[in-house]
């Protein structure tokens, strides 16, 4: 997944960077000032922006499945309205047959005269008996086929006027998915352009402690982002990459909730160099994850975090071709200690 780097013009960069490094030292060991209002106000409205987007969609969604099933009912009512109208046919034929046969049968002449000329006279009215029976169960059931299709038609224009409704709701649903996702793209540049000034800088601003979800995982570990696709694997090669890929790329939309995988401790926020906006995590058991090219931290170093704990927000800092998260796996806290990530999950019951 690539999107087009945006940048804001050099005169502004500049100028920004001069501001960020006159007002504290390079954080080339790890260490940060503390942040800016609007860098928290951004980092806070993408986090906002990014969960009305996800609720809006998921009521989309649902609102457009439940308009599928109501269209779904709308056809099969129209199906068995179909279906009584053929039987009521039927029946009506079945009556004329009956009143022909009758008729040819001398059905015109009174009874009385019937059985006066009849040679069985009670074989007569058996007959009679058996025809007025035929008739008035072929007119019980036209008059039920008649209530059903009633019944029917009420239901199907019931069933109709429903799903046009969740028509109309679900326009308007799109309509509020569409602004607050052209909202959230908005915000999301405007963050990566506040992280490209920090990484231009070489200092970071400082956490921003965005609202946590009531989400409360009972797993040890987690995947680092919620919903992603996975694009540069560990081993890969490119011309990006000195030797082979250090980890395993998550591609994700600028401002995505970054995640800690496990328990542990922060060890390094940091910007600048290839990584970019990049959080070090340790572990127990010896073992330490990277989450780097982000566009804003929420820790700080020495801050203790728990599973699924927002760490950040995903971005494109630093040597990246495009909105991404780059995770590791590390025996030490530095580069070069690798190990593939995703065996290194799915054996902690983490499938990607």
């Amino acid at each position: 997944m690539r999107l087009t780097r945006r940048h804001p013009s050099l005169a502004v960069v500049l100028l920004c960077a001069l501001a960020v490094l006159a007002a504290r030292p390079a954080d080339g060991d790890g260490a940060h000032a503390p942040g800016h209002g609007s860098a928290s106000g951004i980092s806070a409205q993408v986090a906002r922006l990014y969960e009305e987007a996800a609720v809006a969609t998921q009521q989309y969604e649902a609102g457009r499945r439940k308009a599928e099933e109501q269209k779904a009912e709308a056809r099969r009512l129209e199906e068995r309205l179909d279906r009584e109208r053929r039987a009521t046919a039927v029946l009506h034929d079945e009556l004329g047959r009956i009143a022909s046969s009758q008729y040819r049968s001398g059905g015109g002449l009174p009874l009385t005269v019937h059985m006066i000329l009849a040679d069985d006279p009670e074989e007569l009215m058996r007959s009679q008996r058996a025809v007025w029976q035929a008739q008035l169960s072929l007119d019980r059931a036209i008059e039920k086929s008649e209530r059903a299709e009633v019944r029917l038609t009420r239901a199907e224009a019931k069933a109709a006027a429903a799903w046009k409704a969740l028509q109309k709701r679900n326009a308007e649903l799109a309509a509020l998915k569409q602004s607050i996702e052209q909202k959230l793209e908005t915000a999301r540049w405007e963050l990566q352009g506040q992280a490209d000034v920090s990484v231009a800088a070489g200092a970071c601003a400082g956490a921003v402690r965005l609202d946590q979800p009531e989400t409360r995982f009972t797993a040890s570990w987690v995947a680092p982002v919620e919903t992603y696709v996975l694009s540069a694997s560990f081993g890969s090669g490119g011309a990006r990459w000195a030797n082979r890929h250090t980890g395993q790329d998550f591609a994700v939309p600028i401002g995505t909730p970054v995640r800690a995988a496990g328990a542990g401790k922060v060890v390094k926020v940091s910007c600048g160099g290839a990584f970019g906006i990049e959080v070090v995590l340790e572990h127990a058991g010896g073992y330490y994850t990277q989450y780097a090219h982000l566009a804003a931290v929420a820790v700080d170093q020495g801050d203790r975090v728990a599973p699924g704990q927002w760490i950040g927000q995903s971005g494109t800092s630093g040597n990246s071709t495009g909105p991404h998260l780059h995770f590791e796996v590390r025996v030490t806290p530095e580069m070069g200690s690798a190990v593939d990530p995703v065996p290194w999950l799915a054996q902690r019951g983490v499938p990607l």
